[in-house]
């Protein structure tokens, strides 16, 4: 708990060094929209919350909290509090639960608050670019009282809220992929034209064969390691489906049509948009609760653990169960990029901003910057005109990641069980649905200006 209040310390601080409507930044620092340090600064709330749930859930945790003298055992002091603290809420899949609730009740109300916020003008975008000390102590406020919400039948609930929510995010992630492999492969080719171009070209055809590389080695991975003879027909079906989509759509992003109307398209994008969905495949796997097709991956962060041999039953796991196995920690890398990268994105992928809620990428200039008499630079409002981001749009985001990473860590269990086994199939079917979804997005954003030739998509 020591950590935990050593985090909330930390983003106290931080808090205070944007405490009014247009933050400061130091002499230092780079120059930066006002719009860009907002939603970086909800972005380090994000991951604040997600810190803390971490340590809520590494082992050990709840054996130190039992030895606190009158911490687990006999009453507190606090007003109206009575009996004791209940170690299992505080530390635990549980606390998680309780934890990512009050970060999405935080986001889902600033949802609510910023609908249909047009430009800088309007009086609550002063609430959404300042304010963030009070801002952090609603949050702490929020995750208090959710850690005094009795068990009933709120785990069971919130856990539907958070399959639903997990799969929603999982799309918008294959959607911040797109826009991030566009910008990428738009980048380079700019810079071949600009300089030497059979440098750049090279590097860009490396990435992207060393993306389909992955990809394939992937496939004949869990061919053998999640697939058996006799069984695993559902694997198999996911694994085949899946790879035929992948090529699929890397064939519709060269074909002549869509080159003519997208010449931005190109394999760089199909290869990382394949890579994606080859990873939700595995997560999807590994959910599934016949251990024959899902072999235990724990031996990859954990040396010495026992991995079977496929085809060989393991045995009883634990009722200890642990969420940093493999697909999970490559979850929260990819979760974490995606967040940053959505406070920071920058796009000019049209269809992308229009799926996204935001307008066309601005550059920001050093002379654009707004330096103070004490020689502090201060973030530079660009949304006098219009905002360049839909607030409301950007905090359901935020909402849908706390959520996800509710899942993430809780290894889709839902709290209330014995975790004497494997996730149910709900959450395979989840997340592989989730892949085939982004896929028809991801085509939709190639063959578009084919099928609505009379819009604008330039």
């Amino acid at each position: 708990m020591g950590a935990c209040l050593a985090l909330g310390s930390l983003a106290s601080c931080a808090s205070c060094l944007c405490g009014s409507a247009s933050c400061l930044l130091s002499s230092c620092c780079p120059s930066a929209y006002n719009s860009t340090v907002s939603r970086l600064a909800f972005s380090f709330l994000l991951l604040l919350g997600t810190m803390v749930s971490v340590i809520m859930i590494l082992p050990g945790m709840e054996e130190h909290l039992r030895k606190i003298p009158g911490f687990c055992v006999g009453g507190t002091s606090v007003p109206g509090i009575e009996n004791k603290v209940n170690c299992d809420i505080i530390v635990g899949y549980k606390s998680v639960y309780r934890m990512c609730f009050a970060m999405a009740c935080f986001f889902f109300l600033f949802s609510l608050i910023m609908i249909r916020v047009r430009s800088s003008k309007d009086p609550r975008a002063a609430v959404q670019n300042g304010f963030w000390f009070f801002k952090f102590l609603v949050l702490v406020g929020i995750t208090v009282g959710a850690f005094f919400i009795p068990d009933g039948d709120f785990n069971a609930v919130w856990y539907y809220f958070g399959v639903v929510g997990s799969f929603i995010f999982i799309i918008i992630q294959l959607i911040l992929l797109v826009d991030f492999a566009h910008s990428w492969n738009l980048a380079w080719l700019q810079n071949a034209d600009d300089g030497n171009r059979k440098c750049w070209l090279g590097a860009l055809l490396t990435v992207t064969v060393l993306n389909y590389i992955l990809a394939f080695t992937a496939v004949v991975l869990f061919y053998v390691f999640y697939t058996q003879p006799d069984d695993c027909a559902e694997h198999k079906v996911f694994i085949s489906l899946n790879l035929i989509f992948c090529i699929a759509v890397s064939v519709i992003a060269v074909l002549p049509k869509v080159q003519e109307a997208q010449p931005s398209s190109g394999l760089l994008q199909a290869s990382i948009i394949s890579l994606y969905v080859m990873y939700v495949t595995w997560s999807a796997m590994t959910n599934n609760p016949n251990r024959k097709c899902n072999p235990s991956l724990l031996s990859l962060v954990q040396p010495g653990a026992a991995t079977p041999a496929p085809g060989l039953v393991p045995p009883t796991p634990a009722p200890s169960v642990q969420w940093w196995d493999a697909q999970s920690i490559v979850g929260l890398l990819i979760f974490l990029f995606c967040t940053l990268y959505a406070s920071i994105r920058s796009s000019t992928n049209a269809q992308v901003n229009r799926l996204m809620r935001t307008e066309e990428g601005q550059v920001l200039t050093v002379s654009e910057a707004t330096v103070g008499e004490d020689g502090v630079r201060r973030a530079v409002d660009n949304e006098e005109e219009g905002v360049t981001y839909s607030y409301s749009f950007f905090h359901f985001c935020l909402f849908l990641a706390s959520l996800y990473i509710m899942m993430t860590l809780t290894n889709w269990y839902k709290p209330d069980s014995d975790y004497q086994s494997v996730s149910s199939m709900p959450a395979v079917w989840v997340k592989i649905s989730s892949s085939w979804i982004g896929l028809a997005l991801y085509t939709w954003t190639l063959v578009a200006p084919l099928v609505l030739p009379n819009r604008d998509f330039s």
